[in-house]
């Protein structure tokens, strides 16, 4: 497993990296401190399975890094983790195309269950941060579950939006788990309860 860490303090970075050593056996782990550094990370290890991007960084802040990164490399997750708990902040950053958000002040196991969730496909945000369930969906799952609502397979989804099956798949996992559904019907049902549809 690969994991880029992104934050100015080293001693933050050298505590996660400890922590992140517990998520599985073989952890190999990156660190950056600003933007550059980042992308070079990123552009060197386009296979990484996680990146955990502070929202405070020196010259570029983080919804820059996160903006680049979904841009560019829209299957690589990235979790936002910041000492900021505010809701316009959790709401942007999902909005943006984040797969979680965890405060600073997370307890280590609570981080490392959160990050289980997300590298499964869901999506984390932390208790009582958001309005309702569907609201933590992300544009482009609620673009997929428009289709999905319209009955549409997961070829055609793909074809759709042009993004790869696979993609796709992860997509409808998040969207699943986002509505706390087990089919593509109670999805449908769930988001026209919610107003999402």
């Amino acid at each position: 497993m690969k994991i880029l860490i992104i934050d100015d303090h080293a001693l933050f970075r050298e505590g996660l990296s400890y922590v992140l050593h517990k998520l599985e056996e073989e952890v190999k782990i990156f660190e950056a401190s600003h933007y550059e550094q980042a992308l070079q990370h990123i552009s060197k290890n386009t296979d990484l399975d996680l990146v955990l991007l502070d929202l405070n960084l020196p010259g570029k802040d983080g919804f820059a890094v996160l903006d680049t990164i979904t841009n560019n490399y829209p299957a690589m997750p990235v979790v936002i983790i910041s000492a900021s708990d505010h809701s316009r902040d959790i709401k942007r950053a999902l909005d943006a195309g984040a797969m979680g958000y965890i405060p600073k002040y997370t307890t280590s196991s609570v981080l490392l269950n959160a990050l289980r969730l997300i590298l499964s496909g869901g999506i984390y945000v932390p208790p009582g941060k958001t309005d309702n369930e569907a609201s933590v969906l992300t544009p482009r799952q609620l673009e997929v579950l428009e289709l999905l609502i319209e009955g549409c397979s997961n070829k055609v989804i793909a074809s759709r939006l042009e993004l790869a099956e696979a993609t796709v798949k992860m997509h409808v996992t998040s969207i699943f788990k986002g509505l706390g559904v087990s089919n593509r019907t109670q999805a449908a049902m769930a988001a026209k309860n919610s107003g999402n549809a």
